[in-house]
């Protein structure tokens, strides 16, 4: 069986199911990224690149889809090459969201098309107009309308659909809901676990351990929407309440999601002005490696995760596989994974001293609440392995 995976920033949600079907006996894997993907050694991937960037002129309505346009043409020139040259694949499973897939079925019309459904903007109760701090305009929400005109037609094209949660599968149209299955892709629970005996060298000297009074944060990027702005206006409360703990943030300073601040140059600095910490104790990690990022997981003792009702991260769950105890915020996407009190604490997003409080009392009766943690790696381990979403993706391939 031939199997082509596309993903503008390829493996991305590929990156465990690659490897593993691509040493699989009369399988032949073909993975198809942007010239600035990553990649994967164990797997064979070729490289598009856009022949030009969007517009200048573009209307902004249609800017994304512009850009759609452009990703679509770019794979297609790519798989048209494959064509020539004698390659037809069997299965072609796609992250769609960038417009790769716009044109693949004028090229294989015959393979079947399966589509990462991970989001569809602008639905009622979700991310778009949640925090009051940041008010969704006239222009925005048409925007977003303009915008999911690719995500319908997505929707369309595909053969069967997948997202890795209730929540996110529940986003889409009613009418096209029949056709997504639901399927998590899965964290590495074998890899990811609690190590008494871990520690955590900083680049300042200190030391920090698995038992120590260590508050953990992780976004791909500090900004809002993974409620960083409420992260950090309790953090600051926390720090006046509790002299010894130190905090760890894991995150880059550019903008996933939503816009960047008004007047200052990222969300960090933006924040900084607005709160006084303790800089001896408050530790920006920026973006780390794996090990690294494991061993943080490792020596929290409080691990804050905030999002917008919006995609849930592959960080919430880690962590919980990691043994940690996990402060979520009460939104949809966590509240379908995290229970108060069983596995975990929730938190009003928008309240900074309700995540102090349950942050402190994380820090302050760690022992008292190991049972939390232990179903909480239990339930990871029982729902979202590596080894469970491999064998659901696995089914979708043949229908």
């Amino acid at each position: 069986m031939r199997i082509l995976l596309i993903h503008q920033n390829f493996p991305g949600q590929f990156r465990q199911v690659a490897p593993v079907w691509a040493r699989q006996p009369g399988w032949q894997v073909l993975g198809l990224g942007r010239d600035t993907a990553p990649g994967l050694p164990e797997v064979r991937w070729l490289k598009y690149q856009l022949h030009r960037e969007v517009g200048k002129e573009q209307h902004h309505y249609l800017r994304q889809m512009e850009s759609a346009v452009l990703h679509g043409q770019a794979v297609a020139r790519g798989l048209q090459q494959l064509k020539r040259d004698g390659y037809t694949p069997d299965v072609i499973f796609a992250h769609p969201g960038w417009g790769e897939t716009l044109y693949v079925r004028d090229i294989f019309p015959k393979a079947r098309l399966i589509h990462f459904c991970e989001w569809f903007y602008g639905t009622g109760g979700s991310d778009v107009g949640f925090d009051p701090e940041f008010p969704t305009d006239f222009d925005g929400l048409a925007r977003l309308r303009t915008w999911n005109a690719l995500h319908l037609s997505n929707l369309e094209a595909c053969d069967v659909g997948v997202s890795p949660t209730a929540w996110q599968r529940s986003r889409h149209p009613a009418i096209y809901q029949p056709k997504i299955q639901l399927v998590h892709e899965g964290v590495d629970t074998d890899l990811l676990g609690p190590d008494p005996s871990a520690t955590l060298a900083l680049p300042n000297g200190t030391v920090l351990r698995a038992g120590d009074p260590v508050i953990t944060y992780v976004a791909r990027n500090l900004e809002p929407y993974r409620g960083f702005h409420s992260f950090m206006r309790a953090l600051e409360r926390i720090q006046q309440q509790h002299p010894t703990c130190h905090t760890l943030i894991v995150g880059g300073d550019d903008v996933s999601y939503g816009q960047k601040p008004k007047g200052a140059a990222h969300w960090r600095e933006k924040m900084l002005s607005q709160v006084k910490l303790d800089p001896q104790r408050t530790h920006f990690l920026g973006k780390v490696p794996y090990d690294t990022y494991r061993q943080v997981l490792q020596v929290s003792a409080a691990h804050v995760y905030l999002t917008y009702p919006f995609v849930l991260s592959w960080s919430m769950l880690e962590a919980m596989a990691s043994g940690c105890l996990v402060i979520g915020s009460r939104t949809a996407p966590v509240l379908e994974v995290l229970e108060d009190r069983v596995n975990g604490l929730l938190v009003d997003f928008f309240d900074p001293a309700d995540i102090a409080a349950r942050t402190l009392e994380a820090l302050d009766q760690g022992p008292a609440l190991q049972a939390l943690r232990d179903r909480a790696r239990q339930d990871v381990r029982a729902n979202y392995s590596l080894q469970q979403g491999e064998r659901a993706y696995r089914q979708l391939l043949t229908g």
